[in-house]
């Protein structure tokens, strides 16, 4: 398979897409992680505020990597790739609701069932990204196991506040 250069203009749309969420999602966190989340009941087994800027940021990357890795077989498999990136775009866009959602807004349970609602459409791109492209599948594989640890984050969170 040769890339062309269209190609890289399209995986440069999907990290700019893919962190384009990830800096609307940090406007919603960056004045409440030192605000009521500080100050907040947490579980024990929550992780130190440095770690998530490092963790998202190549979890974006992966994301964005594993689109285009399923947007170049779109000649081959027109039809599975459509179905895989509008699935995916869900994914994304409930990914960007999260964040809004329990920090911004401080609604915690809508929040559990807006990551719940997200840990459902990662778990179907993964499922349409392996028809397509198995490595791509498996780039998402750390998205969900870090969106699940979130879940039980966002209830632990709910739960003592």
């Amino acid at each position: 398979m040769v890339t062309r250069s269209k190609d890289w203009f399209a995986l440069a749309g999907f990290l700019l897409l893919s962190y384009a969420v990830a800096g609307l999602g940090s406007l919603a966190t960056i004045d409440n992680v030192r605000g009521w989340y500080a100050t907040a009941d947490k579980p024990w087994f929550t992780p130190p505020n440095w770690l998530f800027g490092p963790v998202w940021t190549v979890l974006y990357g992966l994301i964005a990597v594993a689109a285009w890795l399923v947007w170049l077989r779109r000649e081959q498999e027109p039809r599975q790739v459509k179905v895989a990136l509008a699935v995916w775009a869900v994914q994304l866009l409930l990914n960007l609701a999260w964040t809004p959602t329990f920090f911004g807004l401080q609604w915690l349970w809508a929040g559990f069932v807006v990551i719940v609602l997200l840990d459902v459409a990662v778990v179907a791109t993964i499922v349409r990204f392996r028809r397509v492209r198995p490595v791509a599948a498996w780039l998402l594989a750390p998205y969900l196991a870090w969106i699940l640890y979130a879940s039980l984050l966002n209830a632990g969170v709910a739960a003592l506040n």
